[in-house]
């Protein structure tokens, strides 16, 4: 069970160093987008649609890794002073009734959706703009199976008493979103 939790949060962190780095290119992009209009009057639609996509992309690719850095928002006023046996519960039950059920819905609502802008290889409805469409939209299946393999994690952690690793990339940091 460890290994598998180990595994998931290799490919978790690794989605995170992803997401780092999409973030800054978006704030690159950004810059780049407002110097070529107002000092240079060159506006680019491709490159405004590259920071659209971006940042739908931060948000797509981090929920899972914000996660397992316990960087989502959490009401720690009751939970903070609760063993840790009823916080495993909580976990468990918020994971198997919320998170499971709210991700296999948006991966069965959306898989059609997505396979649909494939199927047609949708593009910018600009004629300068990314013919990347369906990229995009891979990310609203992306994301429940980030979030999948991540709440498999979560949850069998709290039956094996093994903490997250806060960082897998060996950065200093030693908080951990369970204690």
């Amino acid at each position: 069970m460890s290994q598998l939790i180990s595994l998931i949060d290799r490919f978790t962190s690794a989605t995170g160093r992803i997401t780092r780095w999409l973030s800054l290119f978006m704030v690159l992009a950004t810059c780049s987008v407002v110097v070529l209009r107002y000092l240079f009057d060159m506006p680019s639609i491709a490159l405004q649609e590259s920071v659209m996509y971006l940042h739908a992309s931060l948000f797509m690719l981090g929920a899972a890794y914000t996660w397992q850095q316990g960087g989502h928002v959490r009401v720690d006023v009751f939970y903070r002073g609760w063993t840790a046996e009823r916080r495993h519960w909580v976990e468990r039950l918020g994971i198997i009734l919320l998170v499971l059920p709210t991700s296999l819905f948006l991966l069965w609502a959306s898989w059609e959706y997505v396979g649909n802008a494939w199927a047609i290889r949708e593009r910018s409805q600009e004629a300068a703009g990314l013919p990347f469409i369906y990229l995009l939209k891979t990310l609203i299946v992306v994301l429940p199976v980030t979030l999948i393999l991540q709440a498999i994690a979560e949850l069998l952690r709290t039956f094996t008493g093994l903490k997250a690793d806060t960082d897998i990339t060996n950065d200093s940091s030693e908080a951990n979103h369970h204690g």
